[in-house]
């Protein structure tokens, strides 16, 4: 496809000499970066691994109680 955008001349140069090494035309030099730059922002947003909670007195969470659910979370609040 087609289309015309513009670009800081110091960013065009760089992809215009990292086309000419790669013998590649600048079109695929930039869709590289681009999906390189997608990659990247997908993996920035993916879940972590869940953070242990700290606790204080007590025996932590107890068995049972979904953290996940907040009628589960009530439920143990409130002795039922």
């Amino acid at each position: 496809m087609r289309t015309t955008i513009s670009i800081e001349d110091s960013l065009l140069e760089q992809a215009r000499e990292l086309s000419r090494q790669r013998s590649c035309s600048l079109g695929e030099v930039i869709e590289e970066a681009l999906r390189v730059s997608f990659a990247a922002n997908r993996k920035a947003s993916l879940p972590r691994e869940p953070t242990p909670l700290k606790t204080f007195r007590g025996n932590g969470l107890q068995p049972g109680v979904d953290l996940a659910s907040s009628a589960s979370l009530l439920e143990s609040m409130e002795g039922r």
